[in-house]
């Protein structure tokens, strides 16, 4: 079902001229409680890969760590994409910062603020979050067996409530003029798959170093858990390198990330 505010058949027009396998299956809601667990559930019932999940509000979407997630109705881009990705089980963690690239280069051509990734699931931009991204997935075996990418942007909100209200952003906070979020749904989708093409042939070192200039916490001091310096990029295996001294360099696995 699609709401007013969202034009499925537009959005199925952008893929199918791009020519792109995600997307090409799209169920949209008015509501629901989270558009991952609707996916999730898809899973199961073998639907295919790239089949998209959207809502105009989520009265229970989240984050990592169980956080929640803000989905104030039409506000924003609230989706998750399943995927079923001929990926080894290792890779499977790089497909967030896969995601974030492509949110980063989708929202990069719309506002004037950099637009860069915060391993390691969030694009910031302007120095506060833009969008944030959630994955769960199932194995088989050391093969990755289903994969669900939830993402969320910020489009049209003019204010945020405390206490996120000096963290988030939105495009229209950053005087973005274009915000059609059809538009910028069939981006993001566009980016991703060049960015699961990229990890599935050449592996993680590649989106490591596609990261690389567009890393949010490169040289910043900052602290995950009981590991405080600086951040010194992504390894090859997709793991937040944190420089504690001069030759001491501490490769963070998962975290929450506190910038100082």
């Amino acid at each position: 079902m699609s709401e007013p505010g969202f034009d499925v058949a537009v959005l199925e027009a952008e893929v199918a001229t791009r020519g792109l396998a995600l997307g090409r299956t799209v169920s949209w809601s008015a509501d629901t409680t989270s558009t991952n667990d609707d996916a999730l559930a898809a899973a199961k019932s073998g639907a295919p890969h790239g089949a998209l999940f959207g809502a105009e509000t989520q009265s229970r979407g989240r984050g990592r760590r169980g956080s929640e997630w803000l989905s104030a109705p039409g506000a924003g881009l609230w989706f998750s994409l399943l995927l079923r990705p001929e990926l080894r089980a290792e890779l499977a963690p790089g497909l967030a910062l896969c995601a974030g690239l492509a949110v980063r280069s989708a929202v990069a051509s719309r506002v004037a603020a950099p637009a860069l990734v915060k391993w390691p699931n969030d694009v910031l931009a302007g120095g506060k979050k833009l969008a944030g991204v959630l994955v769960e997935s199932q194995f088989t075996g050391a093969q990755v067996a289903s994969v669900v990418v939830g993402i969320g942007i910020n489009v049209e909100q003019e204010q945020f409530p405390e206490p996120i209200a000096s963290l988030a952003t939105s495009l229209r906070q950053l005087g973005a003029a274009e915000r059609g979020r059809e538009r910028l749904l069939a981006d993001v989708l566009e980016a991703f798959e060049r960015e699961l093409s990229r990890i599935g042939t050449h592996g993680m070192p590649a989106i490591a170093e596609a990261l690389r200039p567009h890393d949010a916490l490169f040289g910043r001091r900052l602290r995950v858990g009981d590991v405080e310096g600086e951040g010194a990029g992504i390894d090859a295996s997709g793991a937040l390198l944190v420089r504690r001294k001069a030759n001491d360099v501490t490769a963070v696995v998962s975290g929450h990330v506190e910038l100082l």
